[in-house]
């Protein structure tokens, strides 16, 4: 039955189509660190994720606030705004301040947890210049 085997074989998935889905790739250590048991853990507090999405929310309330007021320019101007500042950044292995941020969103003259203690996230150690430009550019 030549019919049925032509439809299986178009149904089928090759084996290329399989190794670039990542389905046998193994987990890459230097883009993307030790894996964690904590990272795959719920949340154990019911705060935990609201604190981890406090300035998302914040900036919703804002967003829906200035809307009320001012109309639908606002938000979008101060959208446009901080997409425009999101895309000037250092090169991957600098540390970056964000001021311009802070600037848009009014914490420039707020002295908060993050400026005094760090962000963990932010760690002083640099990474290898060559292979985080590598990454960003997509040639890895």
């Amino acid at each position: 039955n030549s019919r049925g085997t032509s439809s299986l074989l178009k149904d089928s998935i090759s084996f290329t189509e399989v190794a670039a889905s990542g389905l046998f790739e193994g987990h890459d250590l230097l883009r993307r660190g030790f894996t964690s048991v904590k990272n795959e853990l719920l949340p154990s507090h019911p705060l935990e994720l609201t604190e981890k999405n406090f300035q998302l929310n914040q900036d919703k309330t804002n967003f829906a606030t200035l809307r009320n007021i001012q109309g639908i320019h606002a938000p979008l101007k101060l959208q446009m705004e901080f997409r425009a500042v999101k895309q000037v950044q250092r090169l991957p292995f600098l540390h970056s301040s964000n001021m311009a941020m802070d600037i848009l969103r009014g914490n420039d003259e707020c002295i908060g947890f993050e400026d005094i203690l760090n962000d963990p996230s932010q760690s002083e150690i640099m990474g290898e210049p060559h292979m985080m430009m590598e990454h960003k550019l997509g040639l890895l």
